[in-house]
């Protein structure tokens, strides 16, 4: 597999909801996505009124009716495919429970891997669906102590 570095990325974020993956071909690159929110999608009184769910390395979201713009939900909140650099990177991400604000930061990337295999990340965070996941080589992970 080769990691291919396409920008500089950094975050602070609430976690929205956090999938496990040990079985899909992603899951050896990839053991954990994390749908995360900045801004106005990590405030309580936001996600009281928002479902958020994954499945399949998709984030969802719903809504009866919508506490902050459409366009807002989307540019404010993504699923993140995050790929430790190391094992204590790795340790960190695991220790990850909804409700966390965590800081990490290294690169958005495309792998490459064998029989055409290639996963890319979104450079945009205007976009939704199918494609529009950061694909997070990520160096340092921090977890903020809960008050």
């Amino acid at each position: 597999m080769t990691i291919k570095a396409l920008a500089k990325f950094s975050l602070s974020a609430r976690v929205l909801s956090r999938a496990d993956y040990g079985w899909d071909a992603g899951a050896s690159l990839v053991p954990v996505d994390l749908a995360l929110g900045w801004g106005r999608m990590s405030d309580s009184a936001v996600l009281d009124k928002i479902e958020i769910s994954q499945s399949g390395r998709f984030y969802f979201w719903h809504v009866s009716e919508f506490p902050i713009p459409e366009n807002e939900i989307i540019e404010s909140s993504a699923n993140m495919h995050l790929i430790p650099a190391d094992a204590s990177t790795q340790r960190a991400i695991e220790r990850t429970r909804i409700g966390d604000v965590v800081t990490f930061d290294g690169y958005l990337v495309e792998a490459n891997g064998p029989n055409g295999y290639k996963w890319t990340s979104s450079l945009t965070r205007s976009d939704s669906g199918a494609g529009a996941c950061e694909l997070v080589w990520v160096e340092h992970f921090d977890i903020a102590p809960r008050h």
